[in-house]
């Protein structure tokens, strides 16, 4: 068996003990809950577990989300990936980072005896809590850092009318 081979198995492998363990967490749950708080309608569990399944296939992202006086800042740890692999979207309040991240070209034949990173498409979305311009969102992209920018809209001073006289 390839080296290649065995490394798409052990990748197949660490995503079904994930998906696993996220089913183990669930059925410990006595009553699912919807995102607002509410109990969930047991029949729609199938659909649930079939949209983590899906989620899981897919690589995650582990962002930093900071606050500064004008602006938010998003940034994430990307290596590997080139900026024409990226994709960020925003709709609404939700920021969207995904992309693939393409294993080398080169063959090695050697066994893995650790295979812990991830290549193959990858998504992460981000609910930003402060209102910002979409269309002032800005992203880069150095030395495997991803930064976006997201401009703060600027909050309404209050405005004091002079009353003009006769």
């Amino acid at each position: 068996m390839s080296s290649k081979t065995k490394s798409s198995i052990l990748s197949f492998m660490n995503r079904k003990n994930a998906m696993a363990m996220n089913d183990f967490e669930d059925n410990n749950d006595l009553f699912a809950t919807t995102a607002d708080g509410a109990v969930a309608d047991p029949g729609s569990e199938e659909e649930s577990e079939e949209s983590t399944e899906e989620e899981l296939l897919e690589g995650q992202l582990a962002v930093d989300l900071i606050e500064t006086p004008d602006s938010i800042i998003v940034r994430s740890t990307i290596a590997g990936v080139k900026p024409e692999d990226l994709d960020i979207n925003v709709e609404g309040n939700t920021l969207t980072v995904s992309g693939v991240r393409s294993a080398s070209t080169e063959e090695n034949e050697g066994n893995y005896l650790l295979q812990e990173c991830y290549w193959g498409s990858f998504s992460r979305s981000v609910e930003i809590p402060i209102e910002f311009d979409p269309d002032g969102v800005d992203a880069e992209l150095k030395d495997g850092i991803l930064t976006v920018v997201l401009p703060k809209v600027p909050k309404l001073k209050p405005k004091k009318v002079m009353v003009r006289g006769e």
